[in-house]
């Protein structure tokens, strides 16, 4: 039986042959909370338009916050879900301004506190714009954990407890990262790519199915 950090060291290795580790250009903590929160449900390309767009014209956390909202809501159309991204954005940004002085809290009790930042959001604040360590778990990484044999979780916030349990330490962002871009690409949520997935045989559910194949012949 291979040890679960010598798996998770053969998976992050094997990803990390497939798929280059992103970084945040700007390691800004506001720029990053922002960009985050553009990010949900959309694509990186659509995060990165809209975030260029939003900061070209209001580069600031008090820019943001006094800036009309239909004006907020075109900058960031691309990300979709405008309408209610824009008003998310315009209130943290009040609330970074008039609360914090302009400077994002390090610390997740008072980021969670914060209109639509959940754990995933604020682990990516952590990780990328204060460089703490931190597994930012989304629907790719939760899902993914579950299929592979890392997690038997119900929720993300479950995932993250055990991943952190289970994972060394220096692969928690690269894990991260890697399994997002997997996620999109090959380990789909529907129609999962077994064909071209490079840890299938690391993979809980595709031994299953392949077991369950075998039965029935």
């Amino acid at each position: 039986m291979v040890k679960i950090s010598e798996r998770i060291k053969e998976i992050v290795e094997t990803l990390g042959e497939f798929y280059t580790l992103r970084t945040f250009e700007d390691s800004d903590p506001f720029r990053v909370l922002i960009r985050t929160i553009l990010s949900q449900r959309t694509r990186d390309e659509n995060t990165d338009a809209a975030s260029a767009s939003l900061f070209a014209r209001y580069p600031t956390a008090k820019l943001i916050a006094n800036a009309p909202l239909e004006n907020i809501e075109i900058l960031i159309k691309k990300s979709g879900f405008y309408h209610v991204k824009a008003k998310r954005v315009k209130e943290v940004s009040r609330i970074i301004h008039e609360d914090y002085g302009d400077v994002v809290p390090e610390d997740m009790k008072e980021l969670l506190s914060l209109p639509g930042v959940g754990r995933k959001t604020a682990n990516c604040v952590l990780v990328y714009g204060f460089h703490k360590d931190a597994i930012p778990v989304d629907v790719h990484v939760h899902r993914i954990s579950n299929r592979i044999g890392l997690a038997d979780t119900k929720t993300p916030e479950e995932t993250e407890e055990v991943l952190m349990k289970t994972v060394p330490r220096k692969y928690w962002l690269p894990l991260n990262d890697l399994m997002v871009q997997f996620g999109q690409t090959i380990c789909r949520p529907i129609g999962p790519k077994h064909e071209e997935c490079p840890i299938a045989e690391l993979c809980d559910f595709y031994n299953h199915m392949n077991d369950e194949f075998d039965e029935e012949k």
